[in-house]
């Protein structure tokens, strides 16, 4: 058995898995999530803000703290100041800043490794192993498939057709036909087009949000397989929220949601809602995380514009993802 820790630094949240990975089976120890919204203005300015980069370092420090607390005799190799195996990989928002050195120093000091700046290609891979690793025998679901991680920044599309390697790169024979990422993610569409439209957001606003997602999948479409997939795999914050309100849960929980299947119809039905309310309407759904009230609404039409181009007739929902994907590969 192996211990090891993986951070994951998106755009809008932070993230980290402290996880035992014996053979095949990967345990969770600790599983947390911070919305830190490192990415604010990034796509306005090009640069991290002081107080985005600060509000990350603080969950930072926790999670650090806690790794240390989890260290425990026979828990993997010691590989780093913290007392375990520690991967911190960062995605949308760190690729697009300028000032980007600021928060690879800060992270360095904290965890005692170099952050890694990965490639949407990269990013796309990890996320493709941790979502697919096991699915098949979990739900029966059928590949290919069609995984799709909608973050804050930027939503990654990978076809494939196994759980790639334990590398986390997608690169076992016959596992990922293709992957592509792409600038549209809940955080960068509601500062392009929703954040300042109106609550709830006018009707040119949500049609000028749409155009980006279909420019963006029609790029898609140039470089990966996707009308190949039978089966749709949605990550991330986004897709489990719609998932945990499509579902009518009365506070969210991971167990419920992960795996569940929500057919494209509900997830239509979800989406509208969402941007046809207020946001203290949206702030009183019982599954909402209080850092994705502003930002759902984009999450959610992004997914259902997915759902709605590529004729699937649902999507399975994963908690596991790119996290996963890291931890995996630290073995």
């Amino acid at each position: 058995m192996t211990r090891v820790a993986a951070i994951d630094c998106g755009t809008n949240s932070v993230r980290l898995l402290i996880a035992d990975i014996s053979g095949e089976r990967l345990t969770d120890v600790e599983r947390r999530m911070e919305i830190v919204r490192l990415g604010q203005d990034v796509d306005r300015t090009g640069r991290l803000a002081p107080e985005a980069l600060e509000r990350t370092f603080g969950a930072m420090r926790g999670y650090a703290k806690l790794i240390r607390e989890h260290a425990a005799p026979g828990g993997g190799p010691v590989g780093t100041p913290v007392g375990m195996p520690v991967r911190v990989v960062a995605t949308s928002a760190t690729r697009d800043a300028a000032n980007r050195a600021d928060f690879v120093s800060g992270v360095r000091e904290i965890f005692g490794v170099e952050p890694e700046v990965v490639s949407g290609a990269e990013e796309a891979g990890l996320s493709f192993t941790g979502a697919t690793r096991g699915l098949a025998d979990a739900t029966a679901a059928e590949g290919p498939y069609l995984v799709v991680d909608i973050g804050g920044g930027s939503t990654e599309f990978v076809v494939g057709t196994t759980g790639g390697t334990a590398g986390g790169t997608g690169t076992a024979e016959g596992a990922v036909r293709g992957a592509m990422s792409v600038d549209i993610g809940c955080v960068r569409l509601t500062e392009r087009h929703l954040g300042s439209a109106g609550d709830p957001p006018s009707r040119e606003a949500v049609q000028a949000a749409i155009a980006d997602i279909e420019a963006a999948m029609d790029r898609v479409e140039t470089a990966v397989p996707v009308r190949d997939a039978r089966t749709l795999v949605g990550l991330a914050g986004s897709v489990t929220t719609v998932a945990g309100i499509a579902l009518g849960l009365p506070a969210y929980d991971p167990a419920l949601i992960h795996h569940s299947r929500v057919s494209a119809e509900r997830v239509h039905e979800v989406s509208a809602r969402l941007l046809r309310m207020t946001h203290e309407e949206r702030a009183a759904i019982p599954v909402m995380h209080p850092g994705r009230v502003d930002v759902i609404g984009a999450g959610a039409l992004i997914l259902d514009r997915i759902v709605g181009r590529y004729g699937l007739p649902e999507v399975v929902v994963s908690e596991h993802d790119i996290l996963d994907g890291i931890a995996w590969s630290l073995v």
